[in-house]
């Protein structure tokens, strides 16, 4: 009888124990006791569920082996990364902490590529393919003609020749040359007379500066300083007309004749094309006609229609141009030479008046002593 009293009287301490806390968590927060009894029994809680195993399907089981499984089947069948959703609510709240997974779907990753995709591999293939059929036409044709160059300096093959205009065509080529040497030596000579130039003004300086410190020579001092800067300065205005003939045939041989060269240039390769093809296709009339040559026949007269009709479009360019410089060059140095034969012929006469009239006549301005912009030393 005691201890049946005994262990009902703990039982009834124990319910008193739990109704007490019952009440303590419905007292109101502000109450410092409550709160505490209700951290106290959470905690006792959480403890209670970390200690709990949990397999797969939610329930408690004390196997080991089972756990295992349990890992296993997480780790690889389980949601991927993507799949996963975390929800996070306010502490105290019933949904704390709870992940949400959703069913795994079978097939890894979903596929990213999609029809764009496929046109863009589709267009890159196709520019692949355009590069590399133009590489081929490419290395044929240099491979026919350098054949064809080959064989004309061997003296093999056949050449077409157009001798009135290869004629003219080997004349502009001399007359570049010509006029390359006489700009040469027009430079020379501007590149000296403007030392002498030079030097005369010194000069003039000198016999000024003695005119003053010799007063016994004063007169022939200075009628020799006169003299001097009357040189230079006539010097100056020939060099001016010298630059201006210079500058005048530099852009006539450098430019013009330039530009006409090569025309002729890109005349004489389409020349060798034309020979190339054209060889070609009497190689293959000359051949047997059967049902495989026959395409290839049909094939190279349409290149070769190409390329004679190019050949001859340029052929008629080159006609033309070289028409246009010879006149162009023939009042171009008719003009420059009446300069320089002026200009020359008047400063060694000493006449000035003569020699500014022809600076006047083919419109040249002098620059002035000084008038050159600053250095860029000097800009800094």
């Amino acid at each position: 009888m005691s201890e049946s009293a005994t262990s009902a009287a703990g039982g009834a301490s124990g319910l008193a124990v739990a109704s007490h806390a019952t009440a303590a968590e419905m007292h109101a927060p502000g109450s410092e006791t409550g709160s505490e009894e209700s951290e106290m029994a959470e905690a006792q809680a959480r403890d209670c569920a970390a200690e709990i195993p949990v397999t797969s399907n939610g329930d408690a089981n004390d196997t080991q082996g089972e756990h295992m499984w349990d890992m296993k089947h997480m780790m690889t069948g389980g949601p991927t990364l993507k799949e996963t959703r975390i929800i996070s609510s306010n502490y105290g709240s019933s949904s704390e902490g709870i992940i949400e997974a959703e069913p795994y779907r079978a097939g890894g990753l979903k596929s990213t590529q999609s029809g764009p995709v496929v046109i863009t591999d589709d267009i890159s293939k196709n520019i692949a393919l355009e590069k590399l059929e133009q590489v081929k036409k490419w290395s044929i044709s240099t491979y026919k003609c350098t054949r064809q160059v080959l064989s004309e300096k061997l003296g093999r093959g056949s050449k077409t020749v157009d001798l009135e205009l290869e004629s003219q065509i080997e004349i502009l080529r001399e007359t570049k040359k010509k006029y390359e040497n006489l700009l040469r030596l027009a430079r020379q000579m501007a590149t000296q007379f403007y030392q002498v130039v030079q030097t005369q003004r010194q000069l003039g300086d000198a016999f000024g500066e003695l005119s003053v410190k010799s007063p016994e020579l004063h007169e022939e001092f200075g009628y020799n300083a006169e003299t001097q800067k009357l040189l230079c300065k006539n010097g100056e205005t020939l060099l001016g007309a010298i630059n201006f003939f210079i500058a005048s045939v530099n852009t006539l041989v450098n430019k013009t004749i330039e530009d006409t060269l090569i025309a002729v240039k890109h005349y004489e390769n389409a020349r060798i094309e034309y020979d190339a093809y054209r060889t070609d296709l009497e190689e293959l009339n000359l051949g047997p006609r059967d049902a495989v040559t026959i395409p290839k026949i049909e094939q190279s007269q349409q290149q070769f229609q190409i390329h004679k009709e190019k050949f001859d479009k340029l052929r008629g360019s080159v006609s033309v141009k070289l028409k246009f410089l010879d006149e162009n060059k023939i009042k171009v140095m008719h003009n420059q030479l009446l300069l320089f034969h002026n200009a020359v012929s008047a400063y060694f006469a000493g006449n000035q008046q003569q020699l500014e009239q022809v600076l006047k006549q083919f419109h040249i301005k002098l620059k002035a002593p000084g008038s050159d912009g600053p250095s860029w030393l000097e800009e800094q």
